[in-house]
């Protein structure tokens, strides 16, 4: 039966590399939540997917009302494409998952269920990750990265997979940057989230698309718009460069009155300045990512762009 005014519940999933299982998951997730919100819409973000996953979202949509299709013009990446979802989304709660049913739709109910008691996120907690070692090594590096960049506590546990109630979905959207990065918007709104414990199976099909170079450009991005520690670094750096040079000169001053020292040393004024230069230029480095970001950021583009979609308009407006 097809869904009716507003929907109460609306599951936004970015589509990426998993055409083959996006009938298997659309039927999971009618089973796991039609019975307690039968009004739902299923929301499938086509982020240019390589397997040309946009036909089958269209005859997805075709055959059951409850799924909604949104293919953007280009591969925008993940968080783009999550936004694009958000944007697109009606109802009260949201739940954000991925495509390839490692996160399970069975554990939406107990996402849903833990928005109660004032807690307006639920963010699900893998427990034990069914990726490889490497996967796992990358993803906790990744997190523990994140976290001394921004300060900020981060579970590798835990990725996108939760549920998320209506203000904080408007709040995530009225975020201006366009360097999107999802749990981070999240945490910053402030709202107290509930971590709940669920199952995580075997990616279904293909392979995940963040590779360790990925991963690496990822945590590039993000120390840039989200943390101003690599500035700070490098400023702890240049003061510890002048205090050695201030203690260098001293104790060759002290040297040369004693008459320890009768000729300077070339190697020694080579390496130093060598070692001085290259801390300049890394300095200056730093500093050009940094006006490069606000360079991207003055330009207000869009943060996606659409090309087709099935089912109603959008709530906010594209991008």
């Amino acid at each position: 039966m097809p869904p009716s005014g507003s929907p109460t519940l609306s599951i936004v999933v970015p589509v990426y590399g998993c055409a083959g299982c996006l009938e298997t998951l659309a039927e999971r997730v009618h089973a796991a939540v039609a019975g307690s919100f039968p009004d739902y819409e299923l929301i499938l973000v086509d982020d240019a997917s390589p397997d040309q996953a946009w036909p089958r979202i269209v005859e997805l949509s075709a055959r059951n009302p409850h799924v909604r299709g949104l293919r953007l013009t280009r591969n925008f990446g993940q968080h783009p494409a999550i936004t694009a979802g958000l944007a697109e989304a009606q109802g009260a709660v949201v739940v954000v998952m991925d495509c390839d049913l490692q996160d399970r739709p069975e554990e939406i109910p107990a996402l849903v269920a833990a928005l109660d008691d004032g807690h307006a996120v639920a963010l699900a907690r893998r427990e034990q990750r069914q990726d490889s070692a490497g996967k796992r090594f990358g993803s906790w590096a990744f997190y523990r990265t994140l976290q001394w960049l921004t300060g900020v506590a981060q579970d590798h546990g835990t990725a996108n997979f939760g549920a998320y109630s209506r203000p904080v979905v408007d709040a995530v959207l009225g975020m201006p940057e366009s360097n999107r990065f999802f749990p981070l918007l999240v945490k910053w709104s402030g709202f107290a989230p509930r971590v709940v414990a669920v199952q995580h199976e075997a990616r279904s099909e293909g392979r995940s698309s963040y590779s360790l170079r990925r991963l690496l450009r990822l945590a590039l991005d993000i120390a840039l718009s989200y943390s101003d520690k690599p500035l700070r670094l490098m400023t702890l750096l240049g003061l510890a460069f002048a205090a050695a040079s201030v203690g260098f000169a001293g104790y060759s001053v002290l040297q040369y009155l004693r008459g320890d020292i009768q000729v300077a040393g070339f190697t020694s004024i080579i390496a130093s300045i060598w070692l001085t230069g290259g801390v300049v230029v890394s300095s200056l480095g730093v500093v050009g990512l940094y006006v490069g970001r606000i360079f991207l950021e003055s330009k207000r583009r869009p943060w996606y762009l659409v090309q087709a979609r099935t089912g109603p308009g959008p709530r906010h407006g594209d991008g």
